[in-house]
């Protein structure tokens, strides 16, 4: 038993394991990300692992999507052996193959990537058969196409680009390799840089899958194995070309759908060329490599401060080469919300709501009831929550729900669903749709967003921030946010995809909702609102119109950029500004100077009920003397008593980690507790005449609740839909319609 551990020890696959591992750790923190990944301890929240787990193409789950994901894969672990391979090869023995050493290296050098795909296989059975719901047959399918994609790209590998004695690159690659590896010559190499001790191996896997004996190094002479070497920098500087150029051209083609590969597989590439650059940067730099990463650091940084590249987005539709920028400061925020205007736009909405009630109650002595919505932020979560109990309930009410409903408001997710609901019934009303409970709208919401948007991240914003397009004679540069913008508008079949001055008219009449859509300015935590109409009454507290310096809370959108064709704002624009979650989506920038940086509305308010009392409040002398009822229906995608899971400082990283992020994590539910205080002072506006109904996301099991990311499993999506069956949300329904038919 001893000798056989002691082969065991000294078989060169374990060996290059235990040196993984003693040496260049870094190299690993690849392999750790994406387990964590896979298992969900890595970016859960953004919905990272069914991006691996389970990878669509062309909006589906399927044999293709998994044979696309297989052949990124495979790239990576190539350019992980290529670039280990060059890295540790000094300490490898010769193996009697000069001409076929890295094939031979790739399968001594394979215990952690055959590990890792069979890990792999096994959550993404899981996976696809728990959260996807896909039928046995169709996973052992796609589990089939995953492999051919992986030994397809290990073939092609093999027979065109590893081959030292068939290298079809060897001219012009040693041109592009020669300044890299003369970085050998200029930086002075001292005694840290001299480990050529090689490892205690002595068997090896052969190419014909032999376990044999390992000769000794020395009858190998040092200029045959640095050419070897010379060819094979040739090699790995050819493969992470190859990688960038292929990111590089689907991010230039990135609205021609047959070339956006799955997200995970996007990603896989990038780690390929991260993972070359690592290797390029411990090889040629050795000891001098923390330098060299301080002085990249430093290069990005004056890229960015002049504006070589500008890692955040833009809104489209706003003109931003206007010379008449507006100054953003108190004093024009000052200048430009008046009690003059306070009190013009709140007589615009009187006007507005007179006619909203000559439409629903042609009676004038009938007093109809009016409805004001409020949606929680929670992204693809909250947005198919939220269309479905809008429409759900419409449908109910015969259409009443739609037509009293005089504004909707609130944050990310949740108004991006409330937006589809009233375009959707919008259109209906034009003629333009048949039917406007189709199932079909209801699909449309719940389709994934994840994939575009981490596919754009890894294909252009960390490939080629300079892609440009035109829109309505305006050039923009595209990103993440364009991919999310852009596959909005084509799962809403075009319905979302228009400015928000379309609307205009039809709101201003009374004939739609008016939406109300918020961001937060953080520059210095003001409220933005996106609406058709001017709103100077939401700016700012009533009580401090007489003041000499009131407290503008808020800026009124369209009224602070005239001269940008405000009202030309692109809906997916505003609505992605309304979901701007960190990271996930850029942030956005404004015309103004200096700029306006937006990101999600709910930092500031995630419920809605802010900007919805405020409301109340300033058109309450009309709602007392107008309405029936005042009904204030609040759509959220979590509980109202749980917001967050209860948490314990049982550990010592709790008992560090809480203190420092209790904000953060604690943040959803610091507002809804704090909105109670909101809803006990509200009715007290309208003589006690308001109603509150709230409709609230219930998972059938609460620690199996749908994730808060931009893409939803089958399982996720199932519990949603029924989730408006459950007792608490049918009671509340059922309240809400003997309002609306009063």
């Amino acid at each position: 038993m001893r000798q056989r551990l002691k082969d065991l020890y000294h078989f060169l696959p374990v060996q290059l394991v235990l040196l993984h591992f003693r040496r260049y750790q870094l190299l690993l923190v690849f392999w750790l990300v994406l387990t964590l990944t896979l298992t969900g301890g890595f970016a859960a929240h953004f919905g990272a692992r069914s991006l691996f787990l389970a990878p669509e193409y062309l909006g589906e789950i399927n044999y293709l999507s998994m044979f696309l994901l297989g052949s990124c894969l495979c790239v990576f672990v190539m350019m992980w052996n290529i670039t280990t391979f060059i890295i540790h090869s000094t300490r490898i023995p010769n193996m009697r193959a000069t001409r076929h050493a890295f094939p031979i290296y790739c399968f001594n050098n394979s215990i952690i990537p055959l590990a890792f795909l069979v890990f792999y296989s096994i959550r993404a059975f899981k996976y696809q058969w728990h959260e996807e719901q896909l039928p046995l047959n169709n996973i052992i399918f796609q589990q089939l196409g995953f492999y051919l994609g992986f030994m397809l790209v290990i073939l092609i590998s093999f027979t065109y680009f590893f081959r030292v004695s068939r290298d079809f690159f060897k001219t012009s690659l040693s041109k592009i390799a020669a300044p890299v590896q003369n970085i050998t010559a200029i930086i002075p190499h001292d005694q840290l840089d001299r480990d050529t001790g090689t490892l205690p191996a002595k068997t090896y896997i052969s190419l014909g899958f032999r376990i044999v004996p390992v000769e000794t190094a020395s009858s190998l002479h040092p200029k045959v194995m640095a050419n070897i070497l010379q060819r094979h920098h040739r090699n790995v500087v050819f493969a992470t070309f190859v990688a960038y150029m292929i990111l590089l051209l689907l991010g230039i083609y990135i609205d021609n759908p047959f070339l956006r590969i799955p997200a995970g597989g996007s990603f896989l590439l990038l780690f390929a060329i991260i993972l070359g650059l690592v290797g390029a940067f411990k090889y040629f730099l050795r000891s001098w490599e923390a330098l060299g990463w301080i002085l990249f650091t430093v290069l990005l940084s004056i890229m960015v401060r002049y504006k070589v590249f500008d890692l955040r987005s833009i809104a489209y539709g706003l003109d931003y080469h206007k010379d008449l920028e507006q100054v953003y400061h108190y004093k024009t925020l000052r200048s430009l919300f008046t009690t003059f205007r306070y009190n013009a736009d709140r007589k615009r909405e009187e006007t507005r709501l007179q006619q909203w009630k000559g439409r629903v109650a042609p009676d004038s002595a009938k007093k109809p009831p009016l409805v004001v919505i409020t949606v929680s932020g929670g992204g693809s979560r909250a947005a198919y929550w939220t269309f479905r109990t809008l429409q759900y309930v419409d449908s109910l009410s015969g259409g009443k729900l739609f037509s009293n409903t005089v504004m909707i408001t609130g944050a990310s997710g949740g108004m991006i669903g409330a937006a589809y609901w009233r375009n959707v019934h919008d259109a209906y009303c034009m003629g333009t749709l048949h039917f406007p409970y189709s199932h079909t709208f209801q699909d449309n919401i719940g389709k994934d967003l994840l994939n575009p948007i981490v596919f754009s991240f890894a294909s252009i914003d960390m490939i080629s921030p300079f892609n440009k397009i035109t829109i309505a004679g305006q050039h923009y540069t595209t990103d993440r946010g364009y991919a999310f913008e852009k596959e909005l508008g084509r799962i809403s079949y075009g319905l979302l995809d228009k400015p928000i001055g379309d609307f205009r008219q039809r709101e201003s009449a009374g004939l739609i909702p008016q939406l109300i859509i918020n961001g937060t300015i953080v520059n210095d935590g003001r409220k933005l609102m996106i609406c058709n109409q001017g709103i100077a009454y939401l700016t700012q507290p009533e009580y401090s119109l007489d003041l000499p310096a009131p407290p503008i809370d808020a800026v009124d959108y369209c009224a602070f950029f005239p001269e940008q064709n405000a009202h030309d704002l692109r809906l997916t624009s505003a609505l992605r500004m309304n979901a701007t979650f960190p990271y996930i989506l850029p942030v956005v920038r404004l015309p103004s100077n200096p700029r306006m940086n937006i990101m999600d509305a709910g930092l500031r308010d995630n419920f809605g009920i802010q900007v919805a009392s405020r409301y109340l409040h300033v058109m309450r002398d009309w709602i007392r003397q107008n309405t029936s009822e005042a009904i204030f229906l609040e759509i959220r995608d979590t509980r109202e008593n749980d917001v967050t899971a209860n948490t314990d400082q049982s550990s010592l990283g709790s008992m560090l980690a809480d203190p420092l992020f209790v904000i953060q994590n604690k943040w959803e539910a610091f507002q809804s507790y704090g909105y109670n205080y909101i809803k006990d002072f509200a009715p007290a506006f309208v003589d006690n005449k308001m109603k509150f109904i709230t409709l609230q996301y219930i998972p059938q099991e609460f620690t199996r609740t749908a994730a808060l990311n931009f893409h939803l499993t089958q399982r996720e999506k199932d519990d949603i839909y029924g989730s408006v069956n459950h007792p608490y949300n049918q009671a509340e329904i059922q309240k809400l319609i003997k309002l609306l038919k009063k």
